[in-house]
């Protein structure tokens, strides 16, 4: 089946108000693609385009190669998991698996021997006599996902399905989704505000800003190589430190920014001395203590330390400058280190260059009372 997904200069305009730019966009057959951005930012119109929920106010969706943009929604090779997974709650497993099947004029004998097949690649071999009601939160997501694959769909489509569940459960489910992704070989189209959920499960990622396309690329290029100071803030922590180019030589960039030292970064963009420029480090990328490979590294003092398991995040006030976030592992008590990491004590800084990113453009001059913007996970 070809899941291959083409928009081509789609605009979505509400009155005044636009809701999508013109955006053109391929996703390959068989891909697992997410929309990722905070909310308001235009994700779901986008997939209701793609569903035909909405018609686009410019521009044309293409499924398989073929027009669909004025095809209705109950025509299109689609199907659709939405965010409250509006199962029948009153009826069973089989009956909410079969109702599409049912709909279409299929026979009991074929619809059934579908659900069966359905229930076991869900894991869930069994259950389909049980009320939808005695399901748990979990398996109710497996019956909203063997409902939508009973009609066969060339394209499946997911609107926040994992939200509404706790955190063990939404980190179990997106190895399940995966899975069965990969099993089905069917094109995902998955819309979140989640990061995690988008760069564990999707083979691409198109970051989405006030209905503007950001960044599309693979999940580790876009925590590793953002290309717009939205991706580099919005995906993952970052701390950003503004200002000025020194040097460029090849992609290093070494940049004023008002520290004791300057700091030095990998760029891909154009850059000249004397531009505005922002160097982004994030916090694991530090590290915190003597460093026989040191490259000009800074001093600071640790303000406050936040316990998480396997790391210790710190908070670290430059010598010259302002309070920078940091992650390193956390050690059991009286093991040896050469700088205690407690509150209070003086620490020195250091960070591979190519490990940190230069982007063109900065929001203003750094000065030494200012704390750099540690942009939190969305």
């Amino acid at each position: 089946m070809d899941g291959r997904v083409s928009l081509s200069q789609v605009a979505m305009r509400f009155g005044d108000f636009t809701a999508i730019q013109p955006t053109s966009l391929d996703i390959e057959s068989g891909e697992f693609f997410s929309f990722l951005g905070p909310s308001g930012c235009g994700k779901t119109t986008l997939l209701n385009m793609i569903s035909g929920f909405l018609t686009p106010s410019e521009g044309s969706v293409a499924i398989g190669g073929s027009d669909m943009t004025r095809v209705p929604v109950n025509r299109r090779p689609t199907a659709m998991i939405f965010q409250n997974l509006a199962l029948f709650p009153l009826m069973s497993v089989y009956q909410n698996i079969e109702f599409g099947l049912e709909v279409r004029g299929i026979d009991r004998q074929k619809r059934r021997q579908r659900a069966d097949e359905l229930l076991e690649l869900v894991a869930l071999t069994g259950s389909g006599d049980k009320p939808v009601a005695e399901l748990s939160g979990g398996q109710k997501q497996r019956i909203a996902i063997a409902r939508a694959l009973a009609v066969e769909p060339r394209v499946l489509l997911l609107d926040e399905p994992l939200s509404a569940l706790d955190l063990k459960l939404r980190q179990h489910m997106r190895i399940e989704l995966k899975a069965i992704q990969r099993k089905t070989g069917i094109t995902f189209i998955y819309i979140t505000h989640d990061q995690g959920e988008a760069l564990t499960m999707s083979d691409r990622v198109a970051v989405m800003s006030e209905g503007r396309i950001q960044q599309v690329a693979d999940p580790m290029t876009l925590y590793r190589q953002p290309q717009t100071d939205f991706v580099a803030s919005f995906v993952g922590e970052n701390n950003r430190f503004p200002g000025r180019v020194m040097a460029v030589e090849g992609e290093l960039v070494t940049l004023d920014a008002g520290l004791s030292a300057p700091l030095y970064g990998r760029s891909t963009m154009p850059l000249e001395p004397g531009d505005p420029a922002t160097l982004y480090i994030r916090p694991e990328q530090w590290r915190v203590g003597p460093a026989a490979d040191r490259h000009q590294p800074l001093g600071g003092v640790i303000r406050s330390e936040h316990f998480e398991g396997a790391w210790l995040t710190l908070e670290i006030a430059l010598d010259r400058g302002p309070t920078i976030r940091a992650q390193v592992p956390h050690l059991t008590p009286g093991a040896d280190v050469e700088v205690p990491l407690v509150v209070g004590s003086a620490c020195r800084l250091d960070y591979s260059p190519r490990e940190a990113v230069v982007l063109a453009g900065a929001v203003h001059e750094p000065t030494n009372e200012e704390t750099v913007d540690v942009a939190a996970t969305a």
